[in-house]
């Protein structure tokens, strides 16, 4: 599978009004977990956090806060932030706009947030102008740096160098609290938590 680690200038261009990176005076990082909650995962991902005091953005899949809500409950109670991933996970490119839009409404039903990742990074240009509407009014956060924990290929390793090797002061990196993820994701992120947090990092949640 093809993908960008670090996110390039042009892409940014291609998609203005969404959020890459965050401005940043100090050592911080903006930690993003996508596709959960679930059971089995996302308390690992929790308690990580926690030994480094570190504070995330969760982007929750509505279906699996329905099917996972204790869980979910728990991640705003530590002190997290959550966003709408939509309901089903879909591809916005893939998906007719009316019903990409319903989707999306149908996890702020369950999904108590004001800012919004597209599934795959994928969306169009149309798709991204309705969501800042009435209806929907949702801001639209993207990444700088993936960690590749969802690619099979690869393994932890991997991951750990693709995030301290291309994240600096106000970069959103992007992991996934999924089973797919699971073993790529719990050789890496306690590493990439400690690397940071020796050098002066902290970790914050998107605030838009």
């Amino acid at each position: 599978m093809f993908y960008l680690v670090k996110t390039p200038p042009l892409i940014r261009k291609l998609y203005p009004g969404c959020a890459w990176t965050l401005p940043a005076k100090d050592k911080v990082l903006f930690m993003t977990f996508d596709d959960g909650p679930n059971n089995e995962v996302t308390p690992f991902v929790l308690e990580e956090l926690k030994k480094f005091n570190a504070r995330a953005t969760f982007f929750c899949i509505g279906k699996n806060v329905r099917d996972n809500f204790e869980m979910y409950q728990q991640v705003i109670s530590e002190g997290h932030k959550v966003g709408n991933h939509t309901f089903n996970h879909l591809n916005g490119w893939k998906t007719n706009d009316k019903k990409y839009i319903e989707d999306i409404i149908e996890a702020k039903k369950i999904i108590d947030s004001d800012i919004f990742r597209p599934p795959y990074g994928r969306i169009t240009r149309f798709q991204l102008n309705l969501l800042r509407g009435e209806a929907v009014r949702l801001k639209t956060v993207m990444w700088d740096v993936l960690s590749g924990d969802f690619d099979t290929k690869i393994n932890g390793e991997n991951c750990y160098l693709n995030v301290i090797k291309n994240a600096v002061p106000g970069s959103i990196i992007v992991f996934h609290d999924s089973v797919k993820a699971k073993e790529r994701l719990e050789f890496a992120l306690p590493r990439v938590l400690q690397y940071f947090t020796e050098r002066g990092y902290h970790f914050n949640p998107i605030l838009l």
